[in-house]
């Protein structure tokens, strides 16, 4: 059965969980013309999802599966077109879908940013998916579309002004207000568990090109760190008198971003270097604070990546919010985030991109880039790249992206500053 012949487009796995819900009124609004079910554990709470969703999802069917029974993932994996999915801790939940979706030749997306649950996912299944037609797409929220699709457009640009290849290419986090879900919250607990448990792990997670598709070809440009603080001056002179320092998830987007210039047989150029910052002001006290966040991210990444195993299971949960949860819809609405990357071309030029959206960026904002990314593998699959297997958001649908999300109220531009 080909893809065009499959019951549904799209199937949103994890529909009753908090940023499931959000995806689902996302679809109901933006996903017309799209064949679109609604999946789960329970058929109760999916129903209770369909009917908040008004009349443009009463028709949607209802299936229920579950991550402990491969078979009901089996099953829904060959029914459709593209799967969503929202349902973390991945590590812990996520394999059995993958796995099922690289079987069945079905399109994938999901929000992880979990680095190694990625990386088993290449050695697991990019074969297999790239033989049946399948593209796994990680990573197609706020981690890690702001990054990967920033990074895209430049070089779309470059190529446009026959510019020259990426060089050295910052993202700088200017503008965030929102909080941590309590999916992206177990999500990075299960990263520090499993660097924690596995030594191996550990060590991958140190390595820049850690999702590399071959890491033998990538060019040794020494260090990339990943948790450090800079003057802004120093990444672009338009940054003069800020400070920055390190953004909590640079580990798991730039590893995106670089296995992306990789999957494009190094679009971007041999020297590319990615990094990631948080703006943190140009008061006084912007150099403390950018020290102290710095040291705050290298202390939790590096002591948590050895010990995390022996702090009680109790004492987590207590202190982190709970996977399903969140804030309130007008706390959800006040959120915002603005990132600006900012590169210097092998010929001298300079750009930057800025991406911004109005909206929690874990959950309002994510909701949004997840339920486009999931439209953009349902309903444009004849101008998606050609690439098969797993994929970054910009090795699959790099240009789909760049004209959709403006389309859906993303802020997404490109200015050339010398």
């Amino acid at each position: 059965m080909t893809a065009a012949q499959r019951e549904f487009d799209i199937v949103l796995y994890g529909a009753t969980g908090f940023v499931g819900k959000l995806t689902a009124r996302y679809l109901a609004s933006a996903g017309v013309g799209a064949r679109i079910a609604l999946a789960g554990r329970s058929e109760q709470k999916l129903a209770a999802v369909r009917e908040s969703l008004g009349e443009a999802a009463a028709s949607w069917p209802l299936l229920t599966a579950d991550a402990d029974q491969p078979a009901t993932l089996d099953e829904l994996a060959s029914r459709t077109q593209v799967v969503v999915t929202t349902v973390g801790p991945y590590t812990k939940y996520g394999m059995p879908l993958v796995a099922a979706c690289a079987v069945a030749g079905t399109d994938y997306a999901d929000l992880t940013g979990e680095t190694m649950f990625i990386r088993r996912a290449i050695d697991l299944y990019h074969k297999q998916a790239a033989d049946n037609g399948a593209r796994i797409v990680h990573s197609c929220g706020f981690d890690s579309i702001p990054s990967d699709i920033t990074v895209y457009a430049l070089y779309r640009r470059a190529v446009e002004d026959g510019t020259g290849e990426l060089g050295d290419t910052n993202l700088v986090v200017r503008r965030f207000a929102g909080g941590v879900s309590g999916g992206t919250a177990a999500s990075m607990l299960e990263v520090m568990r499993t660097a924690s448990e596995d030594p191996e792990a550990r060590r991958l997670m140190t390595d820049p090109y850690t999702l590399s598709p071959d890491r033998a070809a990538e060019p040794e440009l020494g260090g990339q760190p990943d948790i450090r603080w800079r003057r802004g001056g120093e990444i672009a002179p338009e940054l003069e008198g800020y400070w920055t320092g390190a953004f909590v998830m640079a580990v798991a987007n730039t590893r995106i971003v670089r296995r992306t210039n990789a999957l494009l047989d190094y679009a971007y150029g041999r020297r590319f270097e990615y990094a990631e910052q948080m703006s943190l002001g140009k008061s006084i006290a912007a150099p403390v604070a950018a020290a102290l966040a710095t040291a705050g991210n290298a202390a939790a990444f590096g002591l948590g990546s050895r010990f995390f195993h022996r702090v009680p299971d109790r004492l987590i949960e207590k202190v982190m919010p709970k996977p399903g949860t969140g804030p309130s819809e007008r706390t959800r609405e006040r959120g915002h985030y603005t990132v600006e990357t900012y590169t210097t071309t092998t010929t001298g030029a300079r750009y930057v991109a800025r991406m911004s959206q109005q909206g929690d960026p874990g959950y309002q904002a994510t909701s949004v880039l997840l339920g486009e990314s999931g439209l953009a593998l349902a309903l444009d699959r004849d101008k998606l790249s050609d690439l098969r297997g797993v994929l970054t958001p910009a090795a699959a649908m790099g240009d789909v992206l760049l004209t959709r999300l403006p389309a859906a109220g993303v802020t997404l531009t490109v200015e050339r500053l010398a």
